[in-house]
């Protein structure tokens, strides 16, 4: 089991010295939301909240995660960092590509792309993209990362993007894994088809239950079965050594969590406040996990 810290809403003066804490601390990785603005009005409901209501204000922090990735990775040696997830739809897929392996490559390979489709239509309307097709159009640009980031001069000549040759270099020293978010039917099938593990967001686990099950079904149909697969799992309902081997026996690789949250601390909390509750979490929990191996 690994253990990846959220920095989800904190202040952004406040990223730098969590990576350096989680690290000394034992964390596997950090996991980086992502925002792309407030829109005042949406026009479609947040997909996980029960009321559909987005949990986040017009001044809640956020900050692009890849530059996050690359600030944090500057100051870090080991830890990894991954996106969680990134809104791929309403991004291009050849200058996130570029962005992408450079993230990669200043990390020393440390880097994984959490991606997903993305749920707010001004998101995609707002940055020149249409909200029509998004799944499909979302397919084509994971096959353009994948084929620019495994490097060499490509092509690529679909429905929605289409180029001639090119190479970016330098590629990344290591394979980018792609770790493929959402809860849809469609989501699950595209996270089995392309991703080397899949992401969720809050679930029970029960819940986590029932949908790593059908990852399973869907990899063997491709398969895949052999294959390593991240399952990477917001749990909402098991926590403690004996939740998180719960969530182990059920198939979750990887737990993110907020230890501060697990103290009733808010996530504009004082920086020193934050420190000490990664410490207390790996100590009741990562190293005890890691003893028990």
């Amino acid at each position: 089991m690994k253990f990846t810290l959220s920095v989800a809403l904190s202040p952004l003066d406040q990223l730098t010295e969590l990576a350096v804490t989680a690290e000394e601390c034992g964390y596997h990785a950090v996991a980086l939301p992502d925002s792309l603005f407030y829109s005042e009005t949406v026009s479609a409901e947040y997909p996980y909240t029960q009321d559909g209501s987005r949990f986040w204000d017009e001044d809640t922090p956020w900050v692009d995660p890849l530059i996050a990735a690359a600030s944090m990775g500057a100051a870090t040696s080991r830890i990894r960092f991954y996106t969680s997830v990134l809104k791929l739809g309403s991004r291009h897929p050849v200058l996130l590509a570029r962005q992408v392996g450079s993230v990669a490559n200043l990390t020393g390979g440390r880097f994984g792309l959490g991606l997903g489709v993305g749920w707010s239509p001004e998101e995609f309307e707002w940055c020149g993209v249409p909200y029509a097709n998004r799944g499909k159009r979302v397919d084509e640009a994971i096959d353009v990362l994948r084929l620019i980031l495994d490097g060499g001069m490509v092509e690529y000549h679909g429905r929605f993007f289409d180029f001639g040759k090119l190479k970016m270099s330098p590629a990344p020293r290591q394979r980018v894994p792609f770790y493929v978010g959402g809860h849809s039917d469609v989501a699950l099938r595209r996270a089995a088809r392309v991703g080397d593990g899949w992401a969720s967001a809050m679930m029970t686990l029960e819940q986590l239950r029932s949908t790593i099950k059908t990852l399973r079904r869907l990899r063997e149909e491709h398969g895949k079965q052999s294959e390593p697969f991240e399952i990477q799992a917001v749990c909402v309902d098991q926590f403690g050594l004996d939740g998180y081997r719960r969530q182990a026996e059920i198939g979750v690789t990887d737990v993110i969590t907020v230890p501060w949250v697990f103290e009733g601390l808010g996530f504009d909390a004082p920086i020193e406040k934050k420190k000490d509750a990664i410490r207390r979490f790996a100590d009741e929990n990562i190293a005890k996990f890691e003893g028990e191996a």
